[in-house]
């Protein structure tokens, strides 16, 4: 992504830019004033419907968008996809009120990198901000025992002969510590290699299964029970 005029110059980190996109004015106004004063963010626009969030997004150009799930015109899930067309570099949190599984499935499925929801704190979605800029994934804790439980129930009795064979025995390494909620800087640590060896194993794992998110690609893990879980 071009700098934008007025980011911070060479040698300073730039502030993560974000992007609020909610249809209830007053969750949005309050969260907006809330980032920021938040270090390290900037927020760059704010937008009441998914239309106007989309086109926002391409002008501003933001790092992250908060989405909520469920809004006029165009749904958060809609806006997730055409977001992601047009401005492949921006990373998506839905921000919502539904703890339904078929929501959570359908924003990894549209590419979203979280999934948290409203009753999180400021410090929670402020982390979230900053983990999914950071390319990693995140969802509340409750949902992540459901999209777990979920995937189980889906998953198939026996693996398929050429499914999880396409990864490489590292590769399926990284993607167990990434499905145990561990940052890149864990994993790194954890199998003795370098956090940059970490981004690239994360994505030739994407590239060879064709999926889009780190997120999806543990929910396709648990699917072709290419994980122990408990």
């Amino acid at each position: 992504m071009t700098e934008a005029p007025g980011r911070a110059p060479s040698g300073e980190r730039e502030p993560i830019r974000v992007l609020v996109v909610d249809d209830q004015q007053l969750f949005r106004r309050g969260l907006t004033m809330l980032l920021a004063v938040e270090p390290g963010l900037e927020v760059v626009g704010e937008a009441g419907d998914g239309v106007e969030g989309v086109a926002l997004a391409e002008t501003a150009a933001p790092d992250v968008v908060l989405l909520d799930v469920r809004m006029p015109k165009k749904s958060g899930i809609e806006a997730c996809l055409a977001i992601k067309e047009a401005v492949p570099s921006a990373k998506i949190i839905m921000l919502t009120v539904s703890d339904e599984e078929a929501d959570l499935y359908e924003a990894v499925k549209s590419g979203a990198s979280g999934y948290l929801l409203k009753d999180s704190s400021i410090e929670e979605v402020a982390q979230a901000i900053r983990v999914v800029a950071d390319g990693q994934s995140l969802i509340s804790p409750s949902m992540a025992i459901k999209l777990i439980d979920e995937f189980k129930s889906m998953s198939r009795p026996e693996r398929e002969t050429g499914t999880g064979l396409r990864l490489t025995e590292r590769e399926l390494d990284v993607l167990r510590l990434v499905a145990q909620g561990h940052s890149n800087k864990e994993i790194a640590a954890r199998l003795f290699i370098s956090e940059n060896t970490v981004k690239n194993h994360v994505r030739n794992m994407l590239e060879k299964l064709q999926l889009h998110s780190r997120m999806e690609a543990v929910m396709y893990a648990v699917r072709e029970n290419l994980l122990e879980l408990p």
